[in-house]
């Protein structure tokens, strides 16, 4: 095996408020990433990763072709239907990634769909057309990513975001349904936010130097991109621009945002020629968001006092005279709405747990005053996972995907008239899955302050003892209000089928508890979050869930923040660390309002040239607090083209562990040289990951058979 690699040391001085740090690889840092030196380096421990995990290369490739198997290859996700056309995605046996499909309906789409349509297939029903094979676009790149893809309201043509690096910047490309043939010249340099502005343009946005999206553009078919019309550009740069397409085609909605404002424009897409209207005015505090039916938009709007949301309606024709139909309650958080000609949607939040309401609406024109006998929509698992799908709006059809920690994800169409649902399609598990085997439960764990922390836990019950010696792997995110739902991972299958007990912990600074879950977990209360886990970590221990020898842990991107800093505070609690991509260099990012995303974080972690938020933030920033003691077995992984979390954080994290760890544990670091921040495009690129990190906690909990013999 070889040596681990030694970063060299170039002193590099930083003070604040008297502070002084020194920053001995400052220099990995390389906006360029293509210096010799740091290439070199991160080969060195890439090299040195294919060393240490050389002699389990063969439980890598036992757990990949085991993580395969259970994949139905060949598969199509549930169609929908859009006008006269069903729309789906399939996979092909053995192709890394998804074509893009259609079938015409028999009858053109003219009958009125119900809960029981299915796609007829077969030789006298319309065919199969592929209008987009990602495989053939993928072929020439080592990464490929299509972020958006978008029909036109008449179905004639797509427009599709393709980034090919991972850096999150796009291309984007209008072809014609049937042919496939480019429609105008691409526009490049853009974001994912795309949307149709009626038949003949498009709306998109564009970003600053520092990728913050700015400006939102107008683009008429067949033009020079260079003559776009620009709708609207934000100057703020705490702030960044969202596009959206209200449910019933007739608006585009532009918000600015920033973690605690958001304002909203309207345009009306059959009027091109007006500039856009002030919909919510901009007013710090206050959250907005839009939808539209008929005569009224609706809005859902989030303050300070009003921490949950509020619901109200105002006419289109006087955005001033607005209405409350859905007031804030403190235990139940508005999470998200859809609208129909006839429904109203609300997805909601409460005990941790998403849950979702239908409300009749009075016909169109008529005046909205309130929302009554709304009909919940009923689950069965204890901990589930539920998120909104597209459908049509003229339907009384509700799509919604569904999944548990044992339930593979199943796509249900729900009659908004009569509460009947019908499952359209559950992602086929092979390899003999039975969700019997496995059960869910919901634990609370009591933080340092008395806080009860909530804990969706999954494992196999003929294998899993509850005395303490099962492993277990813990993972955690507690961070921008992002909701870690109990959802299925058929790959976690090869843990929960070793004896494995799978927990995520809901930490305070998600969302899963409603707004002030997340308030209590950011800024000066971000200690929180850290506490939280640590808690969770406790509890698991005391309840004979797991010993320390035995629990792994886990968490990505401000997860992999997370994983730091208990590494610093509780090492001892741990016996493997898996972070992905993980912000640790927190300081120092956040003084240099030069990297993505820094200047709108400030509302999210606290701006550091002020002394409190300095202070506060040094107090948990891994790479400030890795001291002289003893780590776990710790892996670490990074994107080279990566724009969230720039490589050389993770390598600085690296780096200086070895320098002063005082354990001879396990400490890998793998930069991978084709992707971003998400990892490898290709799905079984995603699959091989998985069976890495896998092999990596087994081989630190000595759960690795011996090699069989050749």
């Amino acid at each position: 095996m070889k040596a681990a690699p030694v970063a060299k040391k170039v002193k590099h001085e930083m003070e604040m408020f008297g502070d002084v740090r020194i920053d001995n690889y400052y220099w990995l840092r390389d906006d360029s990433r293509s210096n010799p030196e740091v290439i070199s380096y991160l080969n060195e421990e890439n090299s040195y990763v294919d060393s240490v995990m050389e002699g389990t290369k063969y439980m890598e490739d036992k757990l990949f072709a085991e993580i395969r198997g259970r994949i139905k290859e060949d598969d199509i996700t549930a169609p929908i239907r859009k006008g006269p056309y069903y729309y789906y995605e399939r996979t092909l046996e053995g192709r890394e990634y998804v074509q893009y499909c259609r079938r015409l309906i028999g009858d053109n789409g003219e009958r009125a769909a119900t809960v029981h349509d299915t796609m007829p297939i077969g030789p006298n029903y319309p065919q199969e057309h592929v209008i987009l094979d990602e495989n053939v676009k993928a072929k020439e790149h080592d990464y490929y990513r299509i972020g958006a893809f978008r029909v036109s309201p008449n179905n004639k043509l797509v427009a599709y975001a393709e980034d090919t690096i991972g850096n999150e910047i796009y291309t984007v490309y209008v072809i014609d349904a049937e042919s496939q043939a480019l429609v105008g010249k691409p526009l490049v340099g853009v974001t994912s936010y795309l949307e149709w502005a009626g038949d003949e343009a498009l709306a998109y946005v564009t970003m600053d130097e520092t990728l913050r999206p700015d400006k939102v553009w107008l683009h008429k078919l067949g033009s020079d991109q260079s003559g776009d019309t620009c709708l609207y550009q934000e100057k703020d740069d705490m702030f960044s621009i969202d596009l959206q397409l209200s449910e019933s085609k007739r608006f585009l909605f532009v918000a600015s945002e920033s973690k605690t404002t958001r304002f909203v424009f309207y345009f009306d897409v059959s009027k091109q020629e007006d500039a856009l209207v002030v919909l919510t005015p901009r007013l710090n505090g206050i959250d907005t968001s839009v939808s539209h039916r008929g005569s009224h938009f609706f809005i859902k709007r989030r303050s300070d006092e009003i921490y949950n949301s509020e619901l109200l309606v105002c006419p289109i024709d006087n955005t001033s005279a607005t209405t409350l139909i859905l007031s804030h309650r403190e235990s139940v958080k508005i999470q998200d709405i859809q609208l129909f000609v006839d429904n109203l949607v609300v997805f909601e939040r409460e005990n941790g747990l998403p849950k979702v309401t239908v409300y009749g609406l009075p016909a169109e024109g008529q005046p909205i005053e309130s929302l009554s006998g709304g009909r919940a929509v009923d689950f069965i698992d204890p901990v589930h996972s539920v998120d909104p799908s597209e459908a049509e709006f003229s339907s009384s059809i509700l799509r919604f995907s569904y999944s548990s920690l044992k339930t593979p994800e199943s796509v249900y169409d729900y009659d908004m008239n009569t509460g009947v649902s019908v499952l359209k399609k559950i992602d086929t598990v092979l390899g003999g899955f039975d969700k019997s085997n496995y059960v869910t439960e919901r634990k609370w764990a009591t933080a340092s302050d008395g806080t009860q922390v909530p804990m969706s836990i999954v494992y196999n019950k003929v294998l899993v003892k509850l005395d303490g010696t099962d492993p277990l792997l813990l993972y955690g995110y507690g961070s921008y209000e992002v909701c870690i739902d109990p959802y299925f991972k058929a790959s976690r299958l090869s843990l929960l089928d070793r004896g494995f007990i799978y927990v995520i912990a809901h930490i305070r600074g998600g969302g899963e508890m409603g707004r002030q879950w997340y308030e209590n977990g950011k800024f000066l209360k971000k200690m929180n979050t850290f506490t939280d886990f640590i808690a969770c970590a406790e509890y698991l221990i005391e309840n004979k869930y797991c010993a320390q020898e035995k629990l792994c842990i886990n968490g990505r991107s401000a997860g992999g923040l997370l994983m730091g800093a208990v590494l610093n505070m509780r090492p001892d609690l741990f016996k493997a660390a898996v972070a992905g991509v993980p912000f640790v260099d927190v300081v120092t990012t956040m003084l240099d309002a030069t990297i993505p995303l820094t200047t709108s974080e400030y509302e999210e972690w606290g701006d550091p040239r002020k002394e409190e938020f300095y202070h506060y933030m040094k107090s948990y920033s891994p790479v400030d607090n890795i001291k002289a003691q003893n780590y776990p077995n710790i892996l670490i992984t990074a994107g080279l083209h990566d724009t969230r979390v720039l490589y050389s954080e993770p390598a600085k994290f690296v780096a200086k562990l070895r320098e002063m760890k005082t354990d001879l544990n396990t400490l890998l670091f793998k930069c991978e040289f084709g992707a971003g921040h998400s990892s490898k495009s290709g799905r079984f690129e995603k699959l091989q990951e998985d069976a890495f990190i896998f092999t990596f906690m087994l081989k630190a909990l000595d759960m690795i058979p011996p090699a069989p013999k050749l």
